[in-house]
């Protein structure tokens, strides 16, 4: 079979602002593994024991092993442990922080599927991963009703918005590598449209959308950037590609200052 489009959504590819040429993105899965990476709490469905069959659901933090396994730790008295004790499988929700000025349905976010096993406090790498994300944990960790469960994914499901969403296989997600720019992309994403608005508005036009009254940034990777972009009648999504990997927040302004070069030489000349 040829790549086609369902392959594109699992191996980083979408459709240019044409619809014609390919401009590169990271897969679903480095996506997932990203978010899942930057966040340090979601919301874990359990099988309910006291209600058989109904979903229980209920705030967990994690921390991620070197597989993006979440780590858990759990008490005894907690009802999902409970539930957990009785049927391991579960489902983890996690989020892009909420923002005032973005509907939360435009927010990505991803859901793991998979089963929790019980690994032990000692002996084991679960302990130090946990207290490096979660350092308060250190005053209840040794408590006697304790303990951490590690999840097995089985499948993730990746949301990056509106109209972007798809299934990830384990072993894709297990396999994948969180973005280089993921500590950084926040600061980003806030400096470049607090101070550039303009510029994003000319980069654009430059990429075809001609009738721009108004663009923000709303992602940023090593491969490229999203806008959001306002036109006379509609709002649209817009991919802008880097010529190349940027790893560093240094490059990307690097490259982007090439960009809005080129972009006001190409829509001025």
């Amino acid at each position: 079979m040829s790549q086609n489009s369902n392959e594109r959504k699992h191996h980083g590819y979408t459709s240019g602002p044409s619809g014609g040429e390919e401009l590169p993105e990271p897969s679903y899965g480095e996506r997932a593994r990203t978010l899942l990476t930057r966040a340090r709490e979601g919301t874990l469905a359990t099988v309910l024991a006291r209600h058989a069959g109904h979903p229980f659901a209920s705030l967990m933090p994690y921390a991620l092993d070197d597989q993006g396994r979440p780590v858990v730790l759990t008490s005894s008295m907690a009802v999902h442990t409970q539930n957990l004790a009785r049927d391991p499988r579960g489902s983890l929700l996690v989020s892009e922080p909420d923002s005032e000025s973005r509907n939360p349905l435009g927010l990505a976010r991803v859901t793991l599927v998979g089963s929790f096993q019980d690994v032990p406090k000692e002996g084991g790498d679960a302990r130090d991963l946990y207290l490096e994300r979660h350092p308060d944990a250190r005053y209840w960790v040794d408590y006697p009703d304790f303990g951490f469960r590690r999840m097995e994914v089985e499948e993730a499901y990746y949301v990056g918005g509106f109209g972007v969403m798809g299934w990830v296989a384990g072993e894709e997600y297990r396999e994948a590598e969180p973005d280089p720019l993921r500590e950084a992309a926040r600061s980003i994403i806030e400096h470049v449209n607090e101070d550039h608005a303009d510029a994003l508005l000319l980069l654009s036009r430059w990429k075809g959308v001609e009738d721009a009254r108004e663009a923000v940034m709303t992602s940023v990777d090593r491969l490229g950037y999203q806008l959001r972009v306002q036109g006379e009648e509609r709002v649209q999504g817009l991919r802008i590609p880097f010529p190349e990997e940027a790893r560093t927040s240094q490059r990307v302004r690097e490259m982007m200052v090439e960009q809005v070069r080129r972009a006001r030489e190409a829509l001025e000349g």
